[in-house]
């Protein structure tokens, strides 16, 4: 199963690197797979929380995932929506913003010669924006799932007194608001300040009405049976072991599912495109590397926790990457002041991931040390 799952990726892979070296030699294949690689590892927590989603829609809208879902990953993200932002940001059509994205001025410059900004000055420019929107629409995301009480818990310490704060109605709203405002006020540069709430509040609009269409298509099927509060509802049994059998997304449910999770997609990438530009302005490079190598694997990962059922055995595994998605965040928000290299964004949710894994693998331990007792006792 494991070969089936991620042989697309490895072909996708060897075709991406064959392309990057007939195009830039071997300068474009290594800056292609160190972009791919990045990718790769810096996106796990992007893959467990589609996981988390992706394992409640049915078989159909799953492929649809793994195939328009990676068409909209690789030339939307990657190579179409930084064309879009230097065609509006730069006030350029189409064809004058490609051109100025495949003839960049001379190395080390800025600017060309009539003093026109560079596609990647002109996307860099963009990012307050840019990180508004996409800051807040994790940051919804991250605290719909700490407000809400779940039978079982990671940071009980911290998650319980956030699920009982959680019960006063949209709370979530209130703290993303409030969150929106401060930043605008004492991160955006002056200039920008308006453009940055402008954003921001399109990121949390964006993000109510998705979750709001999804959970309302989601409740009909579900009414007979477990009850679901959206793309973030806990699947956990009564006892907090482990999932337990829900009705999979189909018609309307699976649409605004499948939207839902590429919003999301789009969201986690924001910080990756960016900081592409600090290997290579290349916007072909760029798709090649982050679209057809990174997104192509995150999703042949996606469909392996999935198949695996890996969110069941370790169970803390989404906490930890909603964890991951606050922190990120967080992050994009404050970056809009300070630049943060994405390495280090990266880490903090290998660090959440990886520490979500301890504990779940702690706790299942316990659990076969206690039944082993419990036998021997009989």
């Amino acid at each position: 199963m494991t070969a089936r799952i991620f042989a697309p990726s490895l072909v996708v892979t060897l075709v991406a690197l064959v392309v990057a070296y007939l195009y830039l030699g071997w300068t474009g294949l290594a800056l292609c797979a160190i972009l791919g690689v990045l990718e790769v590892s810096l996106s796990f927590d992007n893959a467990v929380i589609n996981a988390t989603i992706l394992e409640r829609m049915s078989a159909f809208w799953q492929k649809m995932f793994l195939t328009v879902g990676v068409l909209i990953a690789v030339f939307g993200m990657r190579l179409l929506f930084p064309l879009v932002i230097v065609w509006i940001t730069g006030g350029l059509n189409p064809v004058e913003a490609l051109d100025l994205a495949m003839n960049p001025p001379p190395e080390g410059q800025t600017h060309f010669a009539d003093g026109q900004p560079s596609y990647e000055t002109i996307l860099t420019e963009a990012h307050p924006q840019i990180a508004a929107f996409g800051g807040m629409f994790l940051l919804l995301l991250f605290l719909n799932f700490v407000l809400t009480e779940r039978p079982q818990t990671w940071l009980t310490w911290l998650e319980k007194p956030l699920a009982t704060l959680g019960k006063l109605d949209q709370l979530a709203v209130v703290l993303a608001a409030l969150a929106l405002v401060l930043t605008a006020e004492f991160l955006a540069p002056d200039e920008s300040r308006a453009t940055v709430l402008i954003a921001g509040i399109l990121g949390m609009v964006t993000y109510i009405t998705v979750d709001g269409l999804s959970s309302m298509f989601m409740a009909e099927p579900e009414s007979d049976g477990p009850e679901s509060d959206g793309p973030d509802s806990q699947r956990s049994g009564s006892d907090g072991s482990g999932p337990h059998p829900v009705t999979v997304a189909t018609g309307k449910a699976g649409f605004f599912l499948f939207l839902y999770l590429e919003l999301l997609d789009a969201s986690f990438s924001f910080d990756g495109v960016i900081g592409a530009f600090a290997i290579t302005s290349d916007p072909i490079i760029i798709a090649l590397g982050l679209g057809f190598i990174g997104a192509m694997f995150v999703r042949s990962i996606t469909i392996y926790l999935v198949r695996k059922g890996t969110l069941g055995e370790y169970r803390y595994l989404e906490h930890g990457a909603h964890w991951a998605i606050g922190a990120l965040a967080a992050i994009l928000l404050i970056s809009i002041e300070i630049e943060i290299n994405e390495v280090i964004t990266g880490l903090v949710g290998v660090a959440f991931i990886g520490a979500s894994l301890a504990s779940s693998i702690r706790a299942n331990r316990r659990e076969a040390r206690a039944g082993t007792g419990d036998r021997l006792a009989v």
